[in-house]
């Protein structure tokens, strides 16, 4: 057992959360309070009535959460919404969420385990937002192909399936930027030209996305939504085990994007 206050308070320090920016909803930062104490944590991606039912279920009482209480703005506490918040408060579960602190982290951030897990080694920052940088940036040379291969099979084992723009047999990557999560959008894809980045790796992005690619030469590696951000919560519940000696569960739930 630990303090709950200890472990966001050490959470914050770590993720520079006051500092960094994001979008209104995110609230990153402890969103629920609970009765004070933590004696097992589950990690999710987001916050949702199968991953409140699976922290209840694994006697968790902290939710740590990507995509957080709030992401999609005001809603009558009602249906699925009294579900989840009753559920919470009856379990006595806290919840933290962490977004773009949890994205852009040298070490525990859903980018830069992207590009571990994929064999790729950053040597700068993608993405600008604001006044930061939320993902990874590298040089290489592979075959585009084999680099697809390898989102595929990382997607599949996390409830997903990697897709691409038009990849010819003879291809390599020499250039490439990860930007997990809705990371293929037009604000990536003019860095993307600016910078010569020839492959870009993301979750997701708007049909268009693979239609300015192509146009621009840019072969896009889509590696699922959720697929990418699984690695972020998961590496910081289990650092978070480690320093408190809490133990900690994942809690899968795929959302097929």
């Amino acid at each position: 057992m630990t303090s709950t206050a200890l472990i966001v308070q050490y959470l914050d320090d770590l993720l520079e959360t006051s500092s960094v920016p994001d979008f209104p909803n995110a609230l990153n930062g402890l969103q629920l309070a609970n009765g004070g104490s933590v004696n097992r944590i589950a990690a999710a991606v987001d916050f949702s009535l199968r991953t409140v039912t699976g922290a209840a279920d694994a006697n968790a009482d902290l939710l740590i959460v990507h995509h957080g209480m709030f992401w999609g703005g005001l809603q009558a506490i009602r249906g699925t919404a009294f579900a989840r918040l009753h559920t919470l408060i009856a379990r006595d579960i806290a919840v933290y969420s962490s977004h773009l602190p949890l994205d852009r982290h040298a070490l525990y951030g859903n980018n830069a385990l992207l590009a571990a897990e994929l064999g790729l080694e950053p040597s700068g920052e993608f993405a600008r937002f604001k006044t930061i940088s939320i993902g990874v940036a590298g040089e290489s040379d592979i075959a585009t192909a084999s680099l697809a291969e390898r989102a595929d099979a990382f997607a599949r084992l996390n409830g997903g399936i990697a897709r691409t723009t038009q990849i010819t047999p003879e291809r390599r990557t020499h250039k490439w930027a990860i930007c997990t999560g809705a990371g293929a959008g037009t604000e990536t894809l003019n860095e993307a030209r600016e910078r010569g980045i020839d492959t870009l790796i993301v979750g997701e992005g708007p049909h268009h996305s693979a239609v300015d690619a192509d146009e621009s030469g840019i072969t896009v590696i889509y590696a699922g939504h959720y697929a990418t951000e699984t690695l972020g919560v998961r590496a910081l519940a289990a650092h978070i085990s480690d320093r408190f000696g809490v133990p900690w569960t994942f809690i899968e739930a795929p959302t097929g994007l």
